[in-house]
């Protein structure tokens, strides 16, 4: 389904994944708007800025809505000065998840530098279905995905 995204959050147990790691970036985020039922995220990486929506409210079990088009940098600049309290800054770490039924999918670790999270990891994985199989690195632990103190907007 379009503008629909279906990933899987994990705590990260150590810092393995960085040998794995085939690229990463800098991000500053922050949220015009964060409510149960929708946020509005501005995101700058590296030199690229992004504008997010996302609804609150689950489509079907994991599964969300979320636009995201890139945005002019300056403006995104712009807009982090109209940003909630509480901006997040992290690095993320791209992995290449093992090939699984042959689906190629990715890893996403980011490294929290802000908030609640600072110091600490979480991984993330999208998926083209809920039931999609994959397979678990050894540096990954407790699942987290639905509980909202993970929720980049709550930390």
């Amino acid at each position: 389904m379009q503008n629909t995204e279906i990933e899987r959050k994990f705590l990260v147990t150590s810092d393995a994944f960085l040998s794995q790691a085939t690229r990463h970036y800098q991000i500053e985020q922050g949220y015009l708007c964060k409510e149960p039922s929708k946020t509005i995220r501005v995101r700058i990486r590296d030199a690229q800025a992004f504008l997010t929506i996302k609804s609150g409210k689950m489509r079907e079990g994991i599964a969300k809505f979320e636009w995201e088009r890139e945005i002019d940098l300056a403006d995104a600049r712009e807009l982090m000065n109209l940003c909630l309290p509480g901006a997040i800054s992290k690095t993320r770490y791209i992995i290449p998840a093992a090939p699984f039924e042959g689906q190629e999918r990715c890893w996403e670790v980011d490294v929290f530098h802000s908030g609640t999270m600072s110091g600490k990891a979480l991984a993330e994985i999208e998926l083209g279905s809920e039931n999609e199989p994959f397979l678990r690195p050894d540096w990954l632990g407790d699942e987290v995905t639905g509980l909202p103190q993970y929720y980049n907007a709550n930390m």
